[in-house]
C-alpha cells in the first residue's frame, strides 16, 4: 500500500503509554548516537556496497532496522545460484533484540503483483477476458457518480487506468475488521477520479475488485487461490495472507514502527490487516520475494502471452523517474542498464522495495521498519536495490 495508507493507521500508538515511548526513543536514540553492529551476510562475495547502504539507512536514515536478500542465476559469477542475506539495525526497541535473518515482513502492495498473476493465470485458461467489462462477472456491483462497471475493463483494474476512487482515503481512524465489500462501498461513495483509460492513478480499490473477480469465477476464496496457484508450486515457504482479525506475523519477524504526532516511535507491528486485502495484506520476507519474482520472470507462472501483457506498460513516476506501470508489475531503470521488475510495498510499520532483472537472472529484495516521512529515505532504499542488482 502507498500514499495515504501513511497517514490512516498510526493506531498503535493511541495504546502506548508514556513510559513505553520513552524506551522507544532511547532505543531510536541509541540507534543514532552510539551507532550499530554492522550489516551482516551469510556469505562474503556479495559486494560490500550492499552491506554499506543498509548500514547507512540505519544510522543516517535513522530506520530502526534494514533487511536485504540477493538470489542469482547459478552462471552469475558473485552469486553462483546463491542467497546472500544482510540485516542491520535492532529488531525490537524495547529489547534491543537483533533483527531476524530474512525476518517476515508485511510486503503490503507487493501483493497486487500476486492479485495480478491469479487474474491473469484465469485470463490464459479462458475464464476470464482481459479487456472485458469487470459489470461482466461483478453484475450491477460497481455503480456510483461517475461510475460504471459496464465501462471498466479487467485490464483498466490491474493497470490503474480506472478512474476508481481509493479507498483508503475514507477509512475509519480506528482499526477494525473491514470485508471487501465495505473496502469497495468506501470508494464507490465517491465520485469518479477521471473516465476509464484516460489517465493512470493509483488506486487500492482496483485490486479489492481484482480479489471479489477471482473469487467471483473460481468459486473458492482469494487465500485458496494464493496458496493453490502460486505459493505452493512455486515454494514460498514463508509467504501467507494472515485472516481478518489476524494481527499476528508468525514467523520470526523484526517489529513494525511508526511515530506519534510528537515524532516519537510507536510500535505497530500487530494490527488487522484486512484493510489490504488483495491489495495488499500479506506477509512474507526478501527471499520468497525474490523467488516469487525470478519465477515470474522466467515464465513459471504464467503462459507467454499473459507474461506479455503483463509487462505491457504506462508511464508511472508515482514510482520514480523512468518507472512504468504494468499490470500489477512495476519496470524501473537500472543504472547498470535495463529495468527491473517488481512492485513494492508500503504498509503500517513496513516498506518494501525490490524486484527482479530480465528472465530472472538476478533478484533483490530490501525492507525497512518505518514509513519514512522523507521520501529521500526511500530514494536511498532503491538506491541499495540498484546496488545489488548492479554488481
Amino acid at each position: 500500500m502507498r500514499g495515504q495508507a501513511r497517514q490512516k493507521f498510526r493506531f498503535s500508538g493511541r495504546q502506548a503509554g508514556g513510559r513505553r515511548a520513552a524506551v522507544l526513543t532511547a532505543g531510536i536514540l541509541a540507534v543514532g548516537l552510539l551507532g550499530q553492529p554492522a550489516a551482516s551476510a551469510v556469505a562474503t562475495r556479495q559486494p560490500d556496497t550492499v552491506r554499506q547502504g543498509l548500514n547507512a539507512l540505519v544510522e543516517y536514515d535513522g530506520v530502526p532496522a534494514a533487511l536485504a536478500s540477493v538470489q542469482g542465476l547459478k552462471g552469475l559469477k558473485d552469486l553462483k545460484g546463491r542467497t546472500v542475506t544482510y540485516t542491520a539495525g535492532i529488531g525490537d526497541l524495547a529489547t534491543g533484540a537483533k533483527v531476524p535473518r530474512d525476518g517476515q515482513v508485511r510486503i503490503g502492495s507487493n501483493t497486487k503483483a500476486f492479485t495480478s498473476v491469479l487474474v491473469l493465470q484465469l485470463v490464459g485458461e479462458g475464464k476470464i477476458g482481459l479487456d472485458t467489462s469487470i459489470d461482466t462477472y461483478l453484475r450491477g456491483l460497481v455503480r456510483g457518480d461517475g461510475i460504471d462497471g459496464r465501462d471498466i475493463t479487467v485490464r483498466q483494474l490491474l493497470q490503474h487506468t480506472s478512474g476508481l476512487p481509493n479507498y483508503v482515503a475514507y477509512l475509519d481512524d480506528e482499526p477494525r475488521p473491514y470485508t471487501p465489500r465495505e473496502l469497495l462501498d468506501r470508494a464507490l461513495a465517491h465520485k469518479a477520479e477521471f473516465e476509464p483509460g484516460k489517465k493512470w492513478a493509483y488506486s487500492n480499490t482496483n485490486y479489492v475488485l481484482a480479489g471479489m473477480l477471482i473469487e467471483k469465477v473460481t468459486h473458492h476464496s482469494y487465500a485458496d487461490e494464493l496458496d493453490r496457484r502460486i505459493i505452493k508450486p512455486i515454494g514460498l515457504r514463508h509467504t501467507y495472507l494472515p485472516a481478518p482479525g489476524d494481527s499476528t506475523i508468525r514467523e520470526a519477524h523484526p517489529h513494525g514502527y511508526d511515530r506519534d504526532a510528537a515524532g516519537a516511535p510507536l510500535d505497530v507491528t500487530e494490527f488487522d490487516p484486512s484493510w489490504g486485502w488483495s491489495a495488499g495484506q500479506m506477509i512474507s520476507t526478501n527471499s520468497d520475494l525474490n523467488r516469487f519474482y525470478r519465477a515470474l520472470l522466467a515464465g513459471r507462472l504464467l503462459p507467454k502471452a499473459q507474461l506479455a501483457q503483463m509487462r505491457t506498460t504506462v508511464p508511472a513516476n508515482y514510482f520514480g523517474p523512468g518507472a512504468r506501470y504494468g499490470l500489477g508489475l512495476v519496470s524501473k531503470p537500472l543504472s547498470c542498464g535495463g529495468v527491473y521488475w517488481g512492485h513494492g510495498g508500503s504498509t503500517t510499520g513496513y516498506e518494501t522495495r525490490g524486484g527482479a532483472t530480465e528472465g530472472g537472472r538476478r533478484a533483490a529484495n530490501v525492507a525497512v521498519t518505518t514509513q519514512p516521512s522523507d521520501p529521500a529515505v526511500m530514494e536511498h532504499v532503491d538506491r541499495v536495490v540498484d546496488k545489488a542488482l548492479c554488481p
